[in-house]
């Protein structure tokens, strides 16, 4: 094939990768030209007009790259072509190709994307900005930069999966002529591509891309180590040539004799991953046993396991080393048979069983999509490889806007290490090692997860913390009322449930801060002599107008929200709201404002905020001096967190009155609380057996529920202070328990803790 170059010689710099700029020498230009001609050959499953889409590509690239050298002397242009081969061999349409071919144009020519928009249309023009994005992400070792960088390369690949196909490819080549490269990126790059491209391209079933990305980045990261494990890899290889042909053509004698048709390929394992395992089960060289396997690929799902037949009676199997990840696949679409044998000599030989189809999908996973659909109609299945998990990124993205909270989201379902479970319905799901009966309900729909309530494992009632195993069979009974517990996330495992769990909690907090905000702006405005807030009518509107300019909120249900967390003053905001009313003609009641700021000193005046253990997440009970109905309370309008309840004598209130006494507003407990509450106490024993069991006793025959108990750490002694947190109605349930305590054997002292001893912040 004919490529025609451009003649000029104009020479450009990059800014990012510093190419050399130099006259391209002729045999450079010919080798660029022979490496597209070779490029070319590889098209041949795309048609005529695509290839020449792709060609016209090349032509602009090249010429955009004109006099640019790569590190290693060669034209600039052999590395978006070797990009572009990379996603040839994985069969990607021609756009994802010309966005391979123009991946660096826009950053480093000053190509703009209207440009590539007017020639080469929109579709490639968002690859290729989407790819120049990323090029600019840094991955520092600070957590919340990376984190930002991470969440949006993950939102490109959700959006368009070729995005990080294409960079994966980009990531390959550069690994490959890192030796180029000064010494001193080395670490950086290869330390980054371990912990983010190669589980990404795990993630999504790339595996040939996962293994060989890992191979590099050890080689660079740790050339020491990686030169020993070769040396002692080639000797073993030598000692074991024979073991490995011996294996090889008994293998072929007895399919033979079965008469069934395979394919045999040897299969070494990879130096890093030798490594990994070395140092993991702190192993020596010489008892890694399993670095040689074969795999047999066959015509069908049935003849995997005929051929597993075959084996295990040509060598006998390892007890507990098969998988069968065909009836199960893997959470990135691997298929295959797994079984580890005992062959010539005793030594283990792991083999591996699939179909061309599952050979596909294992080497290149979320690829196949593109590799296999034109000639297998049962393709479509590996369209959902990868689909469910890049879909749930953009669910948690849509509820997480802080970046670190999203990558902490994702990390856990990068590294998956499956649990395989089934519904009732014998529908199975994979959930990462660790999973609970949420993150399952999570994982089923999130309108179940949040209306969770109980759940049965294998029939049997089980608490929603318990972790689920292989094979368990998950019912999940839900309530229309139930709402998710905060409780729960401190044992969920999965992104996708701690995302949704935290996304309601949020909204629940917000509706009940905006109530709040609205009763603390009524008593402000009160205080100022205002009988009511103006109303949302033609008359009071462009009062809230001006207000919002002044407060810099967009809606008034957002500037009740900031007052009702505690984010902007009420007093402040009233006293602004005074001065626009009486712009208008109102005036303030003198009498009101007398009654009102009198009384807000002294009681809980007209408006003010009655607490009775209903406001969830608007409301906190500071956990310093643990306040109970009937105790005098103060309220602190924390920053951004919400309404703090106070004991009066709390030592930390009184510290934060003193410094910040215009966030403290009058509260009051309700005549009617609705439900229990927090405290402590601190019971003084004689050590002695079952003490523990009539103290428990006692607070059960006071109606008493204990929430946590600890016992210190120091050494037994005559005596030992426990110290219990416990719920109760009010302070006369409280002073009740602490009564029944001291008339049990063995109790020296019960008393209600003091803010020593508690453990936990205040608030």
């Amino acid at each position: 094939m004919n490529v025609e170059l451009p003649s000029d010689t104009a020479v450009r710099t990059s800014p990012r990768k510093g190419p050399k700029a130099v006259e391209a020498s002729p045999a450079a230009a010919n080798a660029a030209a022979a490496s597209f001609a070779a490029l070319t050959a590889s098209l041949d499953y795309l048609d005529a007009q695509s290839i020449e889409q792709v060609r016209q590509a090349y032509r602009f690239a090249d010429e955009a790259h004109l006099g640019q050298l790569r590190s290693s002397g060669e034209p600039y242009i052999t590395h978006p072509i070797a990009v572009a081969a990379q996603c040839a061999a994985w069969k990607l349409d021609a756009q994802a190709l010309m966005a391979a071919l123009l991946h660096d144009a826009m950053e480093d020519c000053g190509v703009t994307k209207p440009d590539l928009i007017e020639r080469f249309g929109a579709p490639v023009a968002e690859l290729v900005d989407g790819l120049t994005k990323l090029d600019k992400l840094q991955f520092n070792t600070r957590e919340e930069s990376q984190a930002e960088s991470f969440r949006k390369m993950l939102l490109a690949m959700a959006r368009d999966v070729r995005v990080i196909l294409i960079k994966l490819a980009d990531r390959s080549h550069n690994m490959r002529t890192m030796g180029d490269m000064p010494r001193s990126k080395w670490a950086r790059i290869s330390s980054e591509t371990l912990d983010i491209y190669a589980p990404i391209a795990h993630r999504l079933g790339l595996n040939v891309t996962y293994r060989e990305l890992q191979e590099l980045a050890f080689q660079h990261l740790m050339p020491w180590r990686h030169a020993v494990l070769a040396k002692a890899v080639a000797k073993a290889r030598s000692r074991r040539r024979d073991l490995v042909q011996k294996v090889q053509a008994e293998l072929e004698a007895a399919f033979a004799n079965a008469g069934m048709k395979v394919r045999i390929a040897g299969r070494e394992k990879t130096l890093y991953s030798i490594y990994r395992k070395m140092d993991d089960k702190h192993l020596s060289f010489a008892q890694v046993t399993d670095i040689y396997g074969f795999r047999v690929v066959v015509g069908s799902v049935t003849d995997c396991y005929t051929a597993l037949g075959i084996l295990h009676q040509l060598y006998k199997p390892v007890p507990g080393r098969f998988k069968d990840h065909i009836a199960i696949a893997k959470v990135n679409g691997y298929q295959s048979l797994h079984t580890t044998l005992v062959g010539p000599s005793g030594v283990n030989v792991e083999f591996q069983m699939r179909t061309d189809a599952m050979h596909v999908v294992a080497e290149s996973g979320v690829a196949a999509h593109w590799l296999y659909k034109a000639n297998h109609p049962e393709g479509h299945a590996s369209d959902r490889m990868g689909a469910q998990w890049l879909q749930s990124l953009l669910d948690i993205q849509h509820e997480t806007r802080d970046a670190s909270e999203f990558w902490d989201h994702v990390k856990v379902d990068l590294f998956p290490d499956a649990v395989y479970v089934f519904t009732p319905k014998s529908q199975i799901m994979a959930l990462p090692r660790g999973a609970t009966v949420v993150d399952f309900a999570y994982a089923i729909h999130s309108n179940v997860g949040d209306r969770t309530v109980a759940a049965r494992i294998n029939g049997d009632q089980v608490p929603l913390r318990t972790e689920l195993h292989n094979g368990d069979v998950i019912e999940i009974i839900t309530a229309p009322v139930s709402a998710p517990n905060p409780a729960w996330l401190g044992f969920v495992r999965t992104g996708r449930a701690r995302s949704k769990i935290r996304h309601h909690l949020k909204g629940l907090a917000q509706t009940e801060s905006e109530g709040l905000g609205e009763k603390l702006l009524t008593q402000a405005v009160r205080a100022e002599g205002i009988e009511t807030l103006p109303g949302s009518d033609a008359e009071g509107q462009p009062i809230w107008d001006k207000l919002l300019r002044f407060s810099g909120n967009r809606t008034r249900a957002e500037l009740m929200t900031d007052i009702g967390l505690g984010k902007r003053i009420a007093s402040i905001v009233a006293k602004r709201l005074k001065v626009l009313v009486t712009e208008r003609g109102a005036k303030a009641d003198p009498l009101l404002m007398t009654r009102e700021r009198y009384t807000a000193h002294e009681s809980v005046s007209q408006g003010g905020v009655v607490i009775d253990g209903s406001e969830n997440a608007s409301v906190q009970y500071a956990r310093c001096c643990r306040p109970v109905p009937g105790d005098e309370i103060v309220g602190y309008l924390g920053r951004g967190e919400g309404l703090f309840i106070h004991t009066a004598d709390c030592a930390l209130a009184k510290r934060l009155q003193y410094k910040d006494s215009e966030r403290f507003i009058a509260v009051a407990w309700s005549d009617e609380p609705v439900r229990s509450f927090e405290t402590g106490i601190v019971v003084t024993v004689n050590n002695g057996k079952g003490v523990l069991a009539r103290v428990a006793a006692s607070l059960a025959s006071a109606e008493v529920d204990i929430i946590h108990m600890d016992m210190g750490q120091e050494e037994t002694q005559d005596a030992s202070d426990l110290r219990f947190v416990i719920s109760v109605r009010d302070r006369m349930h409280l002073e009740q328990a602490l009564r029944t305590l001291k008339r049990t054997p063995a109790v020296l002292r019960a008393v209600r803790a003091t803010a020593a001893a508690y453990a936990g912040g205040a608030g």
